[in-house]
């Protein structure tokens, strides 16, 4: 039967050589699929919950694969692992491990010299990552909770709401996150900072 998937406004669709990644095979629709990685991903929030983490490690390659490896490792052999195929954003799969060291030490020089306030730094991290799209999936869910890790971890400040959902189904709130985005793509970062603290 395989999986098949519907996407909707701001999804990534996979290939059928990362479909055949999903690692429970009888996972056949998209509201199983959502049901899954999210249970992979509230077991990665309490992970991050009881542990604390160092500004040199938070902004490494290393730990921006450990951090997609668990919210999405018990669902997709590919978790964690750099995509290698082309999609509908992101930069060339082959410049993926340049881009993000390139932001990752942009990200330091923010930081060290103030250049943004805390809550700008860790959306404009987000807004590069997502933009990037290190991995076949998740790049959205990944982006936001990196943002959470940075402005609680670095700047100590209390993790974003991001609506208070976790934007995966076709609604209002999923429509003001999407355009909020696409605000920030155009250069207007402001409306994801806004939505981030809704």
């Amino acid at each position: 039967m395989g999986l098949k998937l519907e996407y909707i406004d701001g999804q990534t669709p996979l290939n059928e050589e990362e479909k055949d990644g999903l690692l429970m095979k009888t996972i056949t629709t998209r509201g199983e699929l959502d049901e899954l990685e999210q249970l992979n991903i509230e077991k990665t929030i309490e992970w991050i919950l009881n542990n604390k983490f160092a500004r040199n490690k938070i902004l490494t390659e290393e730990f921006i694969k450990i951090v997609h490896k668990k919210m999405f490792g018990d669902v997709w052999k590919w978790a964690g692992t750099f995509r290698k195929s082309e999609k509908n954003i992101g930069v060339r799969w082959i410049v993926i491990a340049i881009e993000l060291k390139l932001l990752l030490e942009d990200t330091d020089f923010w930081i060290d010299n103030n250049t943004y306030p805390a809550d700008e730094i860790a959306i404009r991290f987000k807004h590069r990552l997502v933009s990037i799209h290190c991995f076949p999936n998740g790049n959205g869910r990944h982006s936001r909770i990196m943002a959470d890790i940075i402005v609680e971890s670095i700047f100590h400040k209390e993790i974003f709401s991001w609506g208070n959902s976790v934007l995966v189904k076709p609604d209002n709130i999923r429509k003001e996150y999407i355009d909020s985005i696409r605000k920030a793509d155009a250069g207007f970062i402001d409306s994801l900072i806004e939505f981030a603290r809704k």
